[in-house]
């Protein structure tokens, strides 16, 4: 016997939703949090203090991290992503309260040959997270994170490519699901375009700030070595 309460029901079939969709009803008060303190693309200007570079390198379809050791490459005094090298510059927003706070550094592995990625999922924090070859894409990207009200964006030479809004916290969508699937699927596919070899390039970016993973994090105070759970300079001494 099947309580009528909980009977079964077909919702899917032949890959489409057969029920009706139930509207979501996000108060006010989960919308319009992306609250970053104003931003331009000087604010990912990394001023060069030496010659190595603490990097995080990616794990592909892992969300644990290396924590490695690199030569910076320098240009007219500042510490530069160098897409040649798969050296690629990240950065860390506070969002939540116009702090003003950015964290710094610099990334392996995620294979970007132009361009930027950025996103306000990130987790624990949920920042806003920002990958890219060049400081003016990566402007491009995150403020186009910023007037979505959230969301996930892919930017190269000026131009936005890809975008897939999440005005709920920043984290959801109000759109129905072959939506946002297919958005979803976009903006992996552009990331991808740009020479991300990642299967899932917006996977990988929501975990690279989640401190409490190893080896090697960025968060908005600044890159965290979780094997000795301390903040620790992007420079290498000598």
């Amino acid at each position: 016997v099947v309580d009528a309460a909980h009977a079964e029901r077909l919702v899917a079939e032949d890959g489409q939703v057969v029920v009706e969709r139930v509207p979501i009803r996000a108060t006010e008060a989960v919308r319009g949090t992306m609250n970053p303190a104003p931003f331009t693309a000087d604010d990912f200007v990394i001023p060069a203090q030496g010659e190595r570079v603490r990097v995080i390198g990616v794990i592909p379809n892992q969300i644990v991290t290396r924590g490695l050791v690199r030569e910076a490459t320098l240009r007219d005094g500042q510490a530069v992503a160098d897409p040649g090298r798969d050296l690629l510059k990240m950065a860390v927003i506070e969002r939540h309260r116009a702090s003003g706070a950015i964290g710094r550094g610099f990334l392996e592995g995620f294979g970007l040959q132009r361009g930027a990625v950025a996103g306000s999922v990130a987790h624990d924090h949920h920042n806003l997270v920002v990958v890219g070859a060049s400081d003016a894409d990566m402007f491009l990207a995150a403020q186009a994170v910023v007037e979505m009200d959230g969301g996930l964006a892919v930017a190269a030479d000026g131009e936005v490519l890809a975008r897939l809004p999440l005005p709920i916290a920043g984290l959801m969508s109000d759109r129905s699901g072959p939506e946002v699937a297919e958005g979803y699927a976009a903006v992996n596919h552009a990331a991808r375009d740009l020479g991300c070899p990642l299967d899932d390039p917006f996977m990988a970016l929501s975990f690279l700030a989640l401190e409490v993973i190893p080896e090697l994090k960025l968060t908005d105070q600044g890159l965290v070595d979780v094997t000795q759970f301390r903040i620790v300079p992007l420079f290498v001494e000598e």
